[in-house]
């Protein structure tokens, strides 16, 4: 076609064969083109619309994912990348004229490849993301990461092809930058590693609560990348933490809590130590006629009598041997009352003890685990627990200590 072109402008206008040939050559690249842009608008018009089309027939989800990322447009792209640059290969490699531009046909068909194969790995990482559980990591992170190494290798060919020389060239002389490169890009690369870190030992998944006091996030995240992690905190506020922080510096994710199937309420009582004393037989009868200690009680006394029987202890005094406190049966009537609550996890850790008198007064601390673990709910049955113990706690004869207030000193004068 060439030639045949070149012997109309011979027969016609008095140029030298080179201007000849070059404008029949550039002619005939300009039809190229124009084909091109032909057939990818006849694709692109109805080719595509027709396969898009069918797949909103089918029931799958994954060729819908290549619709909205448009795997399909980018395929219709690359068949023009395609024709031109055969084309331009047969015109202006095979007669040494204009060899520019077979080459930059080939860095424009190298970068219609890129593209096409990262909406592959954004539908993948699309279709991962709507399939997957609370119990699969995210693949954003390798998404990206992917994307940066499919990008990196494009630039290279792409500049390889333009300049005329062999991309592993090009690699070998990056390679000698690397010290530049990593300086420019130590960001992508420290986030790139610790995302695999954090994928590879399920450090952190999309949903997890954590808690990273010195970036103020507490919060669910909502997104993992390579170089940030987007965490929504209770305000509704967001908070970017960039993803190497977590890999270097320490965060509490509370996924073990929701997964544990309870959440710990860890909480005391402070106790007024002047009101302990020794039960005399009417406290204890009082105390047997609360349903839920009387099995306790008599099973208790029993066993404290029995012993002091055995060991032949003077009873008449109230310090000689065994006897029951107030507070031994306050603690007996937390357990018990724990122990019937419908919210409170008797499979978990349940604990009811002394901690070291304070001068606040002896911490009676509660350490069980509630059964919903939702936050509004947890709080609430928590304050229902110890709205009760705080009201009980009268009627054992003991009193939660309270540091004077206003009103203490207007009642002393």
């Amino acid at each position: 076609m060439v030639d045949t072109l070149r012997s109309l402008l011979e027969g016609t206008f008095s140029w030298p064969d080179p201007v000849n040939e070059l404008v029949a050559a550039v002619a005939v690249a300009l039809g190229i083109v124009l084909v091109a842009l032909v057939v990818y608008g006849l694709l692109k018009t109805y080719l595509v619309r027709l396969v898009q089309h069918l797949i909103q027939k089918t029931s799958v989800k994954w060729d819908d994912i290549l619709v909205e990322v448009g795997f399909f447009r980018r395929l219709a792209q690359l068949v023009p990348a395609v024709i031109v640059y055969v084309g331009f290969q047969k015109v202006f490699a095979t007669r040494g004229l204009l060899d520019v531009a077979p080459r930059l046909a080939y860095a424009w068909l190298v970068l219609q490849v890129a593209r096409s194969l990262a909406t592959v790995i954004t539908a993948a990482d699309r279709f991962y993301t709507a399939r997957r559980d609370g119990r699969q990591q995210s693949l954003r992170g390798y998404a990206q990461a992917a994307k940066i190494v499919l990008y990196a290798l494009t630039v290279i060919f792409m500049a390889a092809s333009l300049l005329g020389k062999s991309p592993w060239g090009l690699v070998s002389v990056l390679g000698g930058m690397t010290a530049v490169l990593m300086l420019v890009f130590k960001d992508t690369i420290l986030g790139f590693v610790a995302s695999v870190q954090l994928n590879s030992y399920d450090m952190l998944r999309v949903g997890d609560w954590i808690v990273m006091p010195k970036y103020g996030a507490d919060g669910d995240v909502v997104d993992i990348t390579v170089n940030t992690v987007k965490v929504q905190n209770w305000d509704k506020t967001l908070t970017t933490v960039p993803t190497y922080a977590l890999i270097s510096e320490s965060f509490q994710n509370w996924r073990g809590m929701f997964e544990s199937g309870g959440r710990r309420i860890k909480r005391c009582l402070f106790v007024d130590m002047n009101t302990v004393t020794f039960c005399t037989p009417e406290m204890l009868e009082r105390f047997r006629k609360f349903e839920i200690l009387r099995a306790y009680l008599d099973e208790r006394q029993g066993e404290i009598a029995a012993d002091n029987e055995k060991r032949g202890v003077d009873t008449s005094e109230v310090i000689n041997g065994r006897r029951q406190t107030n507070l031994g049966v306050f603690r007996a009537y937390i357990a018990a009352y724990l122990h019937e609550h419908p919210q409170v996890n008797r499979d978990m850790t349940f604990l009811v003890r002394h901690l070291e008198p304070t001068p606040k007064g002896l911490p009676i601390q509660l350490y069980v685990f509630c059964k919903d673990q939702r936050w509004a709910f947890y709080e609430a049955i928590q304050a229902d627990i110890f709205d009760h113990l705080l009201a009980a706690i009268g009627e054992f004869d003991l009193r939660v200590f309270q540091e004077p207030s206003g009103a203490d000193f207007a009642r002393l004068g």
